[in-house]
């Protein structure tokens, strides 16, 4: 399998995924993603270079965001001043379930944000979302606090504060990484 760079001609793809991670997940009883999430704003990751695409020669079998910019409150600013990168909307096709892509894609995005100058590969996740809190537990996250307050990207209160971290270091993900080098981060 191959990383690549999003183009907006992924858009829709992009869309699609998170509908269908929307149905999977409520199926397990979470409200997860259940609010539709603005293409121009997922339009607006993709130009800014962003979003990655798992892959599977023709097919895509998953997709994960990465980059240097937090969330707006979330982080304390001790913690925005150390070397980061953030990752979201990581998402994996229900037909790639169980092979471990996840877990690939998330050493895939240690390994970048340490080649690109960072210590902590952080995340927020879903606040109710337990089993999700778990599997970043069992891929060598930290949990860190959950925060409550603010506003979500998409409207409505937070639902997105469960916030983790773990070291940034290279990995051996077995991905074949298409994409161009990681931009340093800024000091």
């Amino acid at each position: 399998m191959r990383i690549t760079s999003a183009t907006a001609a992924d858009l829709d793809q992009l869309l699609h995924f998170r509908k269908e991670a929307a149905g999977w997940i409520s199926k397990l009883g979470s409200d997860q993603w259940s609010r539709p999430y603005p293409a121009d704003r997922l339009l607006a990751t993709i130009e800014a270079g962003t979003v990655f695409m798992l892959r599977d020669g023709e097919r895509t079998a998953g997709t994960i965001t990465l980059t240097p910019e937090a969330e707006e409150g979330l982080w304390s600013v001790e913690e925005l001043d150390e070397p980061s990168m953030f990752i979201n909307k990581l998402t994996v096709a229900r037909d790639y379930a169980g092979q471990n892509l996840g877990g690939m894609l998330l050493d895939w995005a240690g390994d970048r944000a340490y080649r690109a100058g960072a210590k902590w590969l952080r995340l927020d996740a879903w606040t109710s979302n337990e089993r999700l809190q778990l599997y970043y537990l069992e891929q060598g996250f930290q949990h860190v606090r959950t925060v409550l307050e603010g506003g979500a990207v998409n409207g409505g209160p937070r639902v997105s504060g469960w916030l983790a971290q773990r070291s940034t270091r290279p990995a051996d993900h077995d991905l074949a990484d298409e994409t161009p080098a990681p931009e340093p981060l800024r000091a």
